[in-house]
């Protein structure tokens, strides 16, 4: 244990560091235009910190001067069937379950602005949505005249900006003082109890359960469990309404509104502590035999006179390649999106080409980043007419 570092969550000095991973780019989604760009772009360690007092792990060594938050960071999902039907049906469960009509909504960390149109277009309702990687051209909503985007991180300088509901999706991961953003939040609440608050996060559970070194992104500096959201919250005032899993247990979502007085009951779905500790300990323990396994795995297939390509240009499929230090051994990383067509991998350089590229290149294996995208992706091989053996991660 060490004492060098406290908590950002709850303040505490018991945080043991667990884990160090050498020479991650400081960007995963981060346009590259060319090679010599992708392998030049800076890299950093990142060193997990746990904290013992209420299950918080971070990334201590986190500088969040290296970051570019842009147009350029292009993180959209919603070119995937999937991820569609999962988006649709998540706005529609909280339009239903906190009668958002004709309300007042919030969004931090809007990204390209799909989740909040849905909200808007959905429940009729008005919005304000703050991200600096917002593109207007990309929204053609018609709804969106309801909507203002403001191009910007969210502060306090923002808190006169109300709402009946506040949404934060995939944000808060990104942010390294969490309780400071938190509080944030709640003084823009001020007295208004009847404002309900959702956020969802990766959940790092499964990551340290299966050992999932590709789900550790230097963007990501804050990691959370069902333990520590949930103690997060509450320390910040808020009372936790819901806690679940979601997306084949990959987020976490929580609602809550003010008015905890830090003694509420813990719900029956958050993780036991002493658990969340085991699988800090266990991906310690396991971290390189994991790495050195995908090694082995991919040196057999190049071995063999094979081609491999990655499924996914996002975060999981570059901590992927860096942390296995994989460049001329696979040439091409495959994806969906088509913004990030004939752009390359940070730190490795692979080009990213669609899904009609395959035809021609006839790969022998493809490696899919997400399972949750497996079906997706073999009826696109299908259509496609291209066999090959499917590694899932």
């Amino acid at each position: 244990m060490t004492e060098n570092y406290c908590c950002y969550n709850c303040n505490s000095p018991a945080v043991e560091l667990f884990s160090e991973i050498k020479n991650a780019p400081v960007h995963s989604v981060l346009l590259m235009p060319d090679r010599e760009t992708a392998l030049q772009y800076p890299k950093r360690d990142i060193i997990l910190g746990f904290c013992q007092y209420c299950g918080f792990i971070f990334n201590v060594a986190f500088d969040a001067s290296m970051h570019e938050y842009s147009s350029r960071y292009e993180e959209t999902q919603g070119f995937s069937p999937t991820f569609n039907t999962f988006h649709k049906n998540l706005a529609n469960y909280l339009i239903h379950q906190y009668n958002l009509y004709n309300k007042d909504i919030i969004e931090i960390g809007c990204g390209k602005g799909e989740f909040l149109t849905m909200l808007c277009e959905s429940g009729n309702n008005r919005g304000v949505g703050f991200d600096p990687s917002y593109i207007i051209e990309r929204n053609q909503s018609a709804g969106k005249n309801r909507i203002t985007f403001i191009k910007d991180f969210y502060s306090e300088k923002y808190a006169a900006y109300t709402g009946n509901f506040i949404c934060c999706k995939m944000t808060l991961e990104h942010i390294q003082h969490t309780a400071q953003f938190l509080n944030t939040v709640k003084h823009s609440i001020k007295n208004r109890h009847n404002t309900i608050v959702f956020f969802q996060v990766p959940n790092v559970t499964p990551i340290l359960r299966e050992v999932g070194f590709w789900d550790i992104y230097y963007e990501h500096c804050s990691y959370f469990s069902t333990v520590s959201l949930a103690r997060l919250f509450r320390k910040c005032g808020f009372d936790v309404m819901n806690l679940s899993m979601i997306y084949h247990d990959q987020y976490l979502m929580i609602e809550a509104r003010m008015g905890s007085d830090g003694k509420e009951i813990p719900l029956e779905d958050e993780d036991d502590f002493e658990k969340l500790f085991e699988d800090v300990q266990y991906f310690s323990r396991n971290y390189q035999n994991r790495l050195d396994i995908w090694k082995r795995k991919v040196k057999e297939i190049i071995g063999n006179g094979h081609r491999i390509v990655i499924w996914g240009s996002g975060s999981k499929g570059v901590s992927f390649l860096n942390y296995l230090d994989l460049r001329d051994e696979i040439e091409f990383v495959v994806d969906i999106n088509p913004y990030k067509h004939n752009m390359y991998m940070p730190g490795t350089g692979q080009k990213i080409v669609g899904p009609t590229f395959l035809k021609e290149y006839r790969p022998d294996s493809i490696i899919i980043m997400n399972p949750v995208y497996r079906e997706e992706i073999q009826d696109e091989l299908n259509r496609l007419g291209v066999t090959a053996e499917l590694l899932i991660v």
